[in-house]
Parts: structure tokens; C-alpha cells; sequence
């Protein structure tokens, strides 16, 4: 496939992910919405670090923050960090089970949540309450489906 169609495939993933993230859900629905832009930018990290780069993770990041009205360049940050410490490791994320990279990337999501509460805590007054931490669960049982979902879709259409 030329080159234009692999980021063609990787940038509607980004696009449905971002699409994702601010359909709106039920209320009691809401806590559980799994934090999409971190399963795709993990998966487009360790399949592909050489087309999907920190660069990405922040632009991705500064649109997230831009559609949810976060504080400017909070995910951005976060997903550069994210994107930077798997691009670092990939090659040894790949030779993990699916089980060892799920609990993975529980353990991203969750140091992303810390840190996003972290940061909106230092710049007004927020508590933090056991909902919040949810979407962690939800994100690692989505996660072994999406990355054989998204390991198609890149066999299919022949992203490289």
C-alpha cells in the first residue's frame, strides 16, 4: 500500500478515536467511556513507530483537549510522554502476551489519569472520586478485542 494510504488508515483511526471520546453517553454510562486516544496511539506506537510518533501523540493530544475544553496541552503532554516511553520499548512490548500488554496499558491509563488529575488540580479545586478510575477497567477489557480488531484492519490494508 503506498504511503499515502497507510496514513490515510491511521489518520480516520485517530479520527473515529477523537469522535469517540466526545459522543455523548448516558450519564451513568459516562464514568465507563474507555480512553480510546491512548488504546490507538499504543497501538500505532508499537506496530508502527517509525510513521506514528511523539509528534502525533501531542497534535492528538492538543485536538483532545480543544474538543473536551481541558486545560491546553494537558493530554498533549501526557500522550507525548506516553507515546515517547512505548516508542522507547516497543520492540519489547511486541514480544509480550496480550494478557502482559494489557495490564500495560492499565497501568498507562492509569498513571495518564493521575497525571491529568494532577495537573487540573493544580490549577483549580477538584476532588477525586472512585468513578474516575473506571474507564481503566473498561479500557483493558476493550483492549485485547481492539488490538486484534486493529492488527486486521492493518493486515487488511496493508499499513506499513
Amino acid at each position: 500500500m503506498s504511503l499515502f494510504n497507510s496514513y490515510k488508515i491511521i489518520y480516520l483511526s485517530f479520527l473515529f478515536c477523537l469522535v469517540a471520546a466526545i459522543f455523548p453517553l448516558p450519564i451513568m454510562f459516562n464514568a465507563f467511556r474507555p480512553d480510546w486516544m491512548v488504546l490507538v496511539l499504543s497501538y500505532w506506537v508499537m506496530a508502527l513507530p517509525h510513521r506514528v510518533n511523539i509528534g502525533h501523540a501531542f497534535i492528538l493530544g492538543l485536538l483532545l483537549d480543544l474538543l473536551l475544553g481541558s486545560i491546553l496541552g494537558m493530554h498533549g503532554l501526557l500522550f507525548a510522554l506516553l507515546a515517547y516511553f512505548t516508542s522507547i520499548n516497543f520492540q519489547r512490548f511486541r514480544n509480550f502476551t496480550l494478557v502482559q500488554t494489557t495490564l500495560l496499558l492499565g497501568l498507562f491509563i492509569f498513571l495518564a489519569k493521575v497525571g491529568l488529575y494532577w495537573i487540573a488540580s493544580s490549577m483549580q479545586e477538584i476532588t477525586l472520586h472512585r468513578p474516575y478510575f473506571w474507564s481503566i477497567f473498561t479500557s483493558m477489557l476493550i483492549w485485547p478485542w481492539f488490538f486484534l480488531f486493529m492488527r486486521f484492519i492493518r493486515l487488511r490494508y496493508r499499513v506499513s
